[in-house]
């Protein structure tokens, strides 16, 4: 035995985590917790031609004091496998290099390397470990010392085989011939041994094969793990444990050595980037405020630009100017948004609009000097011209200086729960229907009542081990996707710091690291995102012959259309929680809609701010204030803290916290329910305020509400860049509705309704909406003498080219006509048919099947020849009939609602009219109907789903409460007509009906298909 005190040093230099996709069975956090725990000198990650677990192992081992070393493994198209290890912060970029050259060169997931890129791209600095195969290959080593002298090593990895003596013996053999040193290495996949099920389920998962007939492919034990130390020393020589100490001391390389820097190009000659970017914000003052700039705001811009300055963003702010003034010279509508909504500069610069002069602003929100690190801009563009955006910075730019931040996607219950058990040879039957009984919503705690409800036994051995296996595999990294919008925008070749690889989407590149990455390691991003609600206002103001500017602001028929909660298809305030606040807190002008938009979010209400705010507003409640200083933060939202400045400028005026302590209380509230750590916070907070005379009762109080207020506190700024769209699209709505109608629906998907609502919406506003037409309709739904006419992008299954040539054709004297023309296939006619669209050429739709299906294609372009003129008679379609071809073409219907027919069948059931519910009063018994539209399950604690149905005369708002939730689930989740039996629940004009009962009467539809959104 190996005393405690003779344990010898070690680092393990070969170690995969879970960023390996379904080979490494840990989380990097977890392989290096592990690693300190046993005393090891020093880890190197080396996933497999991926730096993408790298950031998070680099932060989890600042945390434990272990050394890190950035490496990967690779495998050259020869079938040589090395791992590389950066030395230094030459080596690093090298590395980073040619693993961007590999995945660039292979498809989405693979990577192709040969020897002439590691000669080419890793000649200098980086360390090499040859893995030999079964047979150790003299040629390889060779090869390998005469290209890398002097730092390069065969790594030994014994793994407890029957024939370790004998490999061991080999590889000593190799060593001596090839001049190339040993150094012990394990090979590690998982950080423990009890790990290597999920390592064996993960093997099946990858080669799509059940567990039982992976055989050879799984791993012959559990010794791939981080194993202790008096364990190596009985396995290896301890000259070969020493050399791994030698290698990690030759690793000097930090990830905190990464430095991003900005372009260089848009500074014209003879200017630095503070003097362009001070020369572009003046001008923008000038333009911005064309009687003269206040005071107030030549004061902040001076104070941010000396910011600015002091921590060199120059070039970042005039990066995001010129996205932005690309997409402005294209007239694409976009604006900035978040904590950037604090910045005078960003607002001179046309970033943001949110007025400086009107608005508090807190730049230190932003921009901290004590953070000292990059701000985040997130500009929202119009979703359907994002792309242009996008292929200009790549443009701009160039490939290798630009790509997008990486989204992680990482495995949740269904997906865990699918891939494990055809990995554990399920029946597919079983699989699906285990599947389907998980909600968008479920973690892994619910599996084992999920697996009851779908009829396999949780104390079954196979069950148990399927319910095991997902709790570890829930959170894995499965793959790496994109990133909404964050690009990353480097001065020199971007692969120099972080691999660039192919994203799924033509014409888009990746870096293997996600916005959190980047965060932890202070390097910068562009964010730029889209926003469907931006499309439409741009598609409004068109057919309107608007600008945004043209907008009247504060019009009283505006906010009595939002008091009335009539805000269908209005942005942030259309779902179910705004619109049952709006007629509380009757919003009355622009800065009632910037408190409207953050109130109805998790913070304020678990932070117990709501009913407060509301009563004082209502002048129920008397609003005090502890002191002036207090009030001047408080005043504008009558006492009631509800923004997040507003916790960071309490704690500056009344706790005495610098600008920067507020900025990481904002930050540890951020993350307290995930990491803790408040608990400092409180003791400064509390003592703050009592030196400053406040009572500890307040001071208490306000604690509390900052822990209420958790991750979900929402900036004042991002409220007030919101709440512009918020009013401009209920101007639109109130004024020009027919426009704002076909605007919307020509930007789908985006929003809370589905066209089905939005049209269903228009109609009991009194708009008239006409069906498409192959005559008359353009690919866009258009306006006809102020009627919606439905384009022909309403058909499903029609494409846009299809619709473009019938477009460019016309007119058409017959359906044969139409086909030949416009060079129809038999699909598309058949959707035409089946959508109505043909009626002005063949009548109604049983007649324009007949027709369609009269159509042969003859070569190409296609013949029009018809059967033979035989006279046939159809019936007129039932009305029923209409509807249910509607429903299944168009996803919705301009005849009566569906529920109107079945009305005397919902009566004999005992089930009422949305517009019944409203004559009933607060506690009244009720039961309604209704085609499900939407499910919502907020992100809080209390499990409530809300529900909205429609029938014929209105929409019905349900609340689901969790237990309610979880007993009739398959009901909730599945029924496309549920009838509720529950409590009205009224607050003045705002109904409920809080359910007690679901019951599904789906089968009253019969072929009807009808749809629902769902969000979490």
């Amino acid at each position: 035995m190996v005393s405690s005190l003779e344990l010898p040093a070690y680092a393990e230099l070969h170690c995969l985590s879970n960023f390996t996709f379904l080979r490494g069975a840990s989380h990097p956090e977890e392989l290096v917790g592990r690693a300190a725990a046993l005393g090891y000198s020093a880890l190197a990650l080396t996933d497999e031609c991926s730096l993408a677990g790298a950031v998070r192992a680099h932060v989890a081992a600042k945390e434990h004091g272990l050394k890190l070393i950035v490496g990967t493994e690779i495998a050259l198209e020869d079938g040589l496998k090395l791992v590389l290890l950066a030395a230094d912060r030459r080596s690093y970029g090298a590395i980073s290099s040619l693993i961007t050259a590999g995945r660039r060169r292979g498809q989405k997931g693979t990577y192709v390397l040969s020897r002439a890129d590691l000669e080419e791209l890793c000649g200098e600095g980086a360390l090499v470990l040859l893995v030999p195969g079964d047979h150790p290959d003299l040629e390889q080593a060779s090869w390998i010392g005469e290209r890398f002298p002097r730092r390069a090593w065969i790594a030994a990895e014994l793994l407890c085989g029957p024939n370790d003596r004998a490999r061991l013996d080999g590889l000593r053999g190799l060593s001596a011939v090839s001049g190339l040193p040993l150094a012990a290495a394990g090979d590690v996949h998982m950080h423990v041994r009890s790990r290597r099920r999920l390592q064996d389920a993960l093997t099946a998962i990858r080669l799509g094969t059940p567990v039982a007939r992976c055989g050879r492919n799984l791993l012959p034990n559990g010794e791939r793990h981080l194993r202790l130390r008096a364990r190596l020393a009985q396995l290896y020589p301890p000259e070969l444990l020493a050399e791994t100490v030698r290698i990690a001391q030759r690793c000097d390389f930090s990830l905190d050595e990464l430095r991003y820097e900005y372009p260089q190009e848009l500074v014209p000659a003879g200017e630095t980037p503070a003097s362009w970017l001070a020369k572009l914000t003046d001008e923008g003052l000038a333009w911005r405020f064309p009687q003269g700039v206040p005071q107030k705001v030549r004061e902040l811009v001076g104070h941010e630009l000396a910011l600015i300055a002091d921590l060199g963003y120059e070039a970042f702010f005039l990066t995001v100017h010129d996205v932005v003034r690309f997409a402005r010279s294209r007239g694409i509508l976009c604006q900035g948004r978040g904590s950037a909504a604090n910045s005078a500069v960003c607002y001179a610069l046309g970033i943001t609009e949110v007025d400086p002069d009107r608005m508090s602003m807190l730049f230190e929100r932003f921009v901290s000097k004590e953070r000292n690190e990059p701000p985040d801009i997130d500009v929202d563009f119009e979703h359907q011209r994002r792309e242009e955006v996008i292929q200009y910075v790549y443009a701009k730019y160039g490939r290798e200086r630009a790509a997008l931040a990486a989204t992680v996607i990482c495995y949740r219950a269904r997906s865990a729960v699918r891939d494990l058990g055809k990995a554990l040879g399920l029946e597919p039957a079983e699989l699906d229907r285990l599947a389907e009984s998980l909600s968008w919503w479920d973690g892994g705690a619910v599996l084992a009542d999920r697996l009851r409800d779908s009829g396999l036994d949780p104390r079954s051995p196979a069950t148990a081990r399927l319910l095991a296996l997902a709790a570890e595999l829930i959170g894995f990294p499965r793959h790496l996707s994109q990133h909404v919008g964050g690009f990353v925008i480097s001065r020199g070749p971007l692969a120099e710091l972080v691999p660039v690889e192919n994203a799924a989407m033509p014409e888009r590149t990746v870096i293997q690291w996600d916005k959190d990455d980047l965060e932890a390691l202070g390097l910068l991003k562009v964010d730029v995102l889209a926003l469907g609600m931006l499309s439409a206002i741009r598609r409004a103001l068109d057919f309107a012959g608007m600008r945004m500017q043209d907008v009247p602001p504060e019009d009283p028929a505006v906010y009595e259309m939002i008091r009335k909660a009539d805000t269908v298809g209005v942005f942030q305030i259309e779902s179910r929680a705004q619109m049952s606040m709006l007629p509380r807190l009757r919003p009355a002008n622009f800065y009632d809609l910037v408190i409207e938009v953050a109130i109805v979010r998790p913070g304020p209400i678990q932070g117990g701010m709501v009913h407060p705010y509301l009563r004082r507003r209502q002048g129920l409640e008397p609003v005090t204030y502890p002191s002036e200083p207090v009030k001047r933060v408080l005043e504008r939202t009558l006492g009631v803290p509800i923004f997040q400045e507003q916790v960071m400028q309490l704690a500056m005026v009344a706790a005495g916290f610098t600008p920067g302590e507020a900025d990481r209380l904002r930050r540890s509230m951020a993350a307290w329910k995930r990491k803790g750590g408040l608990e400092h916070f409180e003791e400064r907070l509390i003592r703050g305020m009592l030196e400053r005379g406040y009572r500890r009762e307040f001071a208490e109080s306000l604690y509390r509400q900052i822990l209420g207020f958790g991750e979900y506190g929402f900036p004042e700024s991002h409220s007030a860049s919101f709440a512009l769209l918020v009013y401009v699209s209920a101007w639109l709505k109130r004024h020009r509705p027919a426009a704002f109608c076909a605007a919307l629906l020509n930007s789908q998907p985006m929003g809370f309704y589905a066209p089905s609502q939005l049209v269903q919406d228009a109609l009991r506003h009194g708009i008239e909406v006409q069906a498409p037409d192959v005559c008359v309709s353009d690919w866009d739904c258009t306006l006809e003498d102020g009627a919606v006419r439905l384009g022909l992008r309403m058909i499903g299954g029609l494409s846009e080219a299809a619709a473009k040539r019938i477009q460019a054709a016309r007119p058409f004297a017959s359906v044969a006509d139409l086909a030949q023309r416009a060079a129809l296939n038999r699909k598309d006619l058949k959707c035409l048919a089946e959508a109505g669209a043909l009626a002005a050429l063949a009548g109604h739709r049983r007649l324009a099947r007949w027709a369609a299906s009269g159509i042969e294609r003859s070569g190409a372009p296609l013949a029009a020849e018809r059967r033979p003129a035989t006279p046939v008679a159809f019936a007129v379609p039932a009305e029923g009939e209409e509807i249910v071809a509607d429903y299944a073409s168009l996803g919705l219907t301009l005849g009566r609602h569906p529920l109107a027919l079945l009305r005397k069948r919902l009566e004999r059931l005992g089930l009422v009219r949305a517009e019944d519910l409203r004559a009933l009063s607060h506690g009244s018994a009720a039961r309604a109907a209704g085609l499900v539209t939407c499910r919502q399950r907020p992100d809080t604690e209390s499990g409530v789903v809300f529900v909205t149905l429609e029938d014929e005369t209105g929409t019905i708002n349900v609340v689901v409460w969790a237990n309610l939730a979880e007993r009739q689930r398959r009901e909730l989740l599945g029924a496309r007509l549920l009838g509720v039996q529950g409590t009205i629940e009224r607050d003045g004009d705002v109904i409920h009906l809080v359910a007690r009962q679901l019951s599904d009467h789906s089968r009253l539809l019969g072929r009807l298909a009808a749809r629902s959104r769902d969000f979490h």
